[in-house]
């Protein structure tokens, strides 16, 4: 199969894989438990992969907090910040973030908005309207432009006394459009709001360094970087006395500085470790191999009839191209089926499968949403895959 669905996820790098199974077989010891060797060779193993993770951010060691993936980093963060700000600190209880972000965002400011209780909410069914309930926080939905790009002068407008935190998407997951998060982190920082950065598809892609950007908090997941599933990282900005305060998503343990409970999964850890080290190593060379694969890409399909990119090449990152295929007889659904024995591609995001794209209807493109497809590169995909690809929209 020629696999051209990578904003989902990547395939493990072998390097990853080779470093990961001493740690399913041999060196199997619980990090939090003392003395014996296992435990020693397992706590040092973890403090390894943290410092590799935080080198691939411009991070110092201690500010990586490891999570199952961007989804929790972005719940704890997003959660944790508001709660503890509004209970034990200034009171301030409003995020902002916008009508464009992925469902780990959105769906987590809806929660706390008082708008939906769970991923899949029934609430509709139950009640002659959805159900609201206040939870004690508020969450602004700013709106994006027709290349999906967040604005300053609309986050300083929604920004109120009452605002703590402004959490937006990096790099999107869908159109691959590209936001300013250092420009939009100050526009924050000059009304004492903090920033969160969702960068699932930006780290490891490109140079990131979170202390000359001055974001406050960031997510990312190492599937998208060649690593395992189920494994990712918060990063909290530390101050001269170490990590701020926060409220725990997960309560029990003292694991991770207290602030993410629950054993931690040696393996996929050193694995992330590992594709940090990789992405450091040759991410020059894979971001000019990707940039020239979607010169490719975007070149063949320039004299194809009715087809163009959903966003302006000048504000999208390389690897991810959402394709507007403007015929009246075609069904993004029905193509892929039709194609997925040999191609993956997608409509969107995985994670709002079954829905109409909200990123698409945010950027003004909704009543096209059922002609869009989404086509994302990796580090190993062939000019003979984009090829095959393309042959299938020339049909």
């Amino acid at each position: 199969m020629i696999y051209l669905d990578n904003a989902a996820t990547s395939p493990i790098d072998e390097e990853v894989l080779d470093a990961m199974l001493p740690y399913l077989k041999e060196e199997y010891g619980n990090p939090s438990s003392k003395y014996y060797y296992k435990a020693v060779n397992a706590k040092k193993a973890v403090e390894d992969a943290r410092e590799k993770v935080a080198r691939l951010i411009g991070a110092d060691s201690e500010e990586i907090i490891f999570t199952a993936g961007a989804t929790e980093s972005s719940n704890l963060i997003i959660k944790g910040f508001l709660d503890y700000s509004k209970y034990y600190c200034d009171g301030k209880n409003h995020v902002i973030t916008s009508n464009a972000e992925h469902k780990s965002t959105l769906n987590v400011c809806k929660y706390l908005n008082g708008e939906i209780y769970s991923n899949k909410d029934a609430t509709i069914a139950l009640f002659s309207a959805n159900k609201s309930v206040d939870r004690g926080y508020c969450a602004s939905f700013i709106e994006v432009d027709e290349n999906g790009i967040v604005s300053c002068d609309k986050l300083e407008e929604a920004i109120t006394d009452k605002t703590a935190l402004a959490s937006f998407i990096f790099v999107n997951n869908e159109i691959g459009a590209v936001n300013n998060i250092g420009l939009l982190a100050a526009t924050a920082h000059k009304h004492n709001v903090l920033l969160h950065a969702d960068a699932t598809q930006a780290v490891g892609k490109f140079p990131i360094n979170v202390h000359e950007l001055d974001v406050d908090f960031l997510s990312a997941s190492a599937h998208k970087l060649y690593g395992p599933k189920g494994i990712g990282c918060a990063y909290i900005k530390a101050d001269k006395y170490g990590l701020p305060p926060i409220t725990a998503l997960l309560h029990g343990g003292e694991q991770e500085s207290g602030i993410r409970a629950g054993t931690l999964a040696v393996h996929n850890i050193v694995g992330f470790g590992k594709a940090a080290e990789i992405a450091i190593r040759d991410m020059e060379t894979n971001r000019k191999r990707i940039a020239e694969l979607d010169d490719y890409l975007i070149n063949n399909i320039s004299g194809i009839r009715d087809i163009k990119i959903v966003i302006s090449d000048n504000f999208r990152a390389n690897g991810i191209i959402s394709l507007l295929i403007d015929r009246n007889d075609f069904n993004n659904e029905r193509f892929i089926r039709r194609i997925s024995d040999d191609v993956a591609i997608s409509t969107g995001s995985a994670c709002s499968l079954g829905e109409p794209s909200h990123v698409i209807s945010a950027i003004g493109a909704g009543k096209d949403v059922n002609k869009i497809i989404r086509v994302s590169l990796n580090k190993y995909t062939l000019k003979e895959d984009i090829d095959l690809f393309i042959s299938y929209l020339t049909e």
